[in-house]
């Protein structure tokens, strides 16, 4: 099991100095430092009067306030729960240390306070059987509907998380509507019966009310996970965007009549290389049901969400599943998901990063038998819990938690971070997201944080690793830091303007 090296003085941190650099948390290439604090105490980094800049020039403009961070983190697959319920049947004091220090939020915690969790709504391709709500073919009242279809302990894990972690936002969504539903009478591939779409709002807002029975809170609902995906091997569908859209638009009143205001719907939920065509159409059809669409890292680029975000600017973005694979490069990993998920998709607009699974086996599993799912490489989970009872924090953990570390809440109550300016100049290295947090009480100084990737780790086609001496500049001022090769989330504070 990795050590984690957060010590005991960010609990006993000094008062807040202004514009001063205290709390650091790092990651490095070779893995000396992994999500390790730092506390500068007594020596903090000052902003002092500008000289001479670094060899970048990290220029962070705080007038300039874009979307609200939702949050970062990844999903609970039935897998994922049924590893981590054995586990607490096994080793509860393990089971609650590695909760604890993957969800809890705290100010000051020794924990990544994952933010986000994102859970399927009956099968998918990692569980033990195939299952929905309600699998009584023709049953269009739904009488036969039951939230306890799924395995008892996936609902026990949420509610262990939810006892650690209650500024938690929960996504759900389904990978398939009930065989019956479809086409081809099974949850495996297939289409949606558009006849039925009124029959699939109620099922979907039966899922919600599932859901607030067990006193689990639903942030946000989805339609159809990855709805241009039929897979005969594992649960898909489906479901085009007009026909995604008028669900959409019966789910929201649905939603709106039955005390599920507040709960926002998240549309499309697939790859970057259709940004242009179908979200945009979901919104041109039914954008007033959909808060925005979310993204998936399995075609096309990053870049591609600002195809959507030039055609709705007022919708929100949302990143919401990408997965590692065994057998590859740990720092290239951390650096892909960096550039392209927990800085680069923000900067794309997205309101949230998440990966995959949160919890897999050494062997990538389990999964539903017979899936052809990750069928190359086995897809690796954010944790790795090894059959000895052991675990293992992965690349994903890493690239999660030095970016949910910038933006979770200050005070209890308080808001999420939101993004703001930030330009480098110089040496191009370094890539850059910084957040202000606000404070519940609104003299108080607000939070100012960066998350930084240094990838200065070539030279001429040949592997060197260099850090990079960089100035900060902030409201006319300026601080200087060296950032070594690797991912580094620091901040301070300063007065609200």
């Amino acid at each position: 099991m990795l050590l984690r090296a957060l010590t005991s003085s960010l609990a006993l941190a000094l008062p807040i100095a202004a514009q001063q650099i205290y709390d650091i948390w790092s990651t490095t290439w070779q893995r000396d430092y992994l999500f390790t604090y730092t506390n500068l105490s007594p020596n903090p980094i000052n902003f002092v009067t500008p000289g001479s800049t670094g060899t970048s020039d990290i220029v962070v403009t705080d007038s300039n306030v874009y979307q609200d961070i939702a949050g970062f983190g990844a999903a609970l697959s039935d897998s994922s729960a049924k590893i981590l319920s054995e586990l607490k049947s096994t080793n509860s004091d393990t089971y609650w240390d590695l909760l604890n220090y993957l969800f809890d939020p705290t100010d000051g915690a020794d924990a990544a306070g994952f933010s986000y969790l994102r859970v399927p709504l009956g099968a998918s391709d990692f569980s033990d059987t195939v299952y929905s709500f309600d699998d009584t073919s023709g049953d269009t009242p739904l009488n036969d509907f039951n939230i306890n279809a799924a395995p008892s302990y996936l609902y026990e894990v949420l509610q262990d998380i939810l006892s650690i972690n209650n500024i938690l936002k929960i996504h759900v969504v389904p990978w398939s509507p009930p065989g019956w539903m479809k086409d081809g009478g099974s949850m495996l591939g297939g289409k949606l019966w558009t006849s039925l779409a009124d029959v699939y709002a109620n099922y979907l807002l039966k899922c919600l009310q599932g859901y607030q029975s067990m006193g689990i809170p639903v942030w946000a609902i989805g339609i159809q996970n990855e709805p241009q995906n039929s897979n005969p091997t594992y649960p898909t569908c489906t479901i085009d965007a007009y026909w995604e859209g008028q669900i959409g638009l019966q789910l929201r009143t649905l939603m709106d009549n039955n005390g599920f205001s507040d709960v926002i719907i998240i549309g499309y939920e697939h790859n970057w290389d259709d940004a242009g065509a179908y979200p945009v159409d979901l919104m041109e059809d039914a954008g007033s049901a959909f808060a925005g669409v979310s993204f998936h890292c399995y075609a096309g680029t990053v870049s591609d969400q600002e195809t959507f975000y030039n055609a709705y600017p007022n919708k929100n973005i949302y990143f919401t599943e990408c997965s590692g694979t065994f057998g590859s490069d740990w720092w290239s990993d951390i650096k892909w998901y960096m550039n392209n998920v927990f800085i680069g998709s923000v900067n794309y607009w997205s309101q949230s990063g998440a990966m995959w699974n949160l919890v897999l086996n050494g062997e990538g599993g389990p999964k539903l038998p017979g899936t052809n799912s990750c069928s190359g490489d086995p897809c690796r989970g954010v944790v790795t819990v090894n059959s000895n009872g052991t675990y293992n924090y992965n690349q994903e953990f890493y690239a999660i938690a030095q970016a949910n570390k910038a933006i979770l809440p200050k005070d209890t109550g308080g808001p999420f971070g939101q993004r703001i300016q930030v330009a480098v100049n110089g040496n191009q290295n370094l890539l850059v997201g910084a957040y202000v947090t606000g404070r519940t009480d609104p003299t108080a100084w607000l939070r100012y944080s960066i998350v930084v990737l240094n990838q200065n780790d070539e030279s001429n086609g040949s592997w060197d690793p260099v850090d990079i001496e960089a100035t900060i500049e902030f409201r006319g001022q300026q601080a200087t830091y060296t950032f070594p090769v690797g991912v580094t989330t620091l901040w301070w504070y300063a007065e609200p303007q």
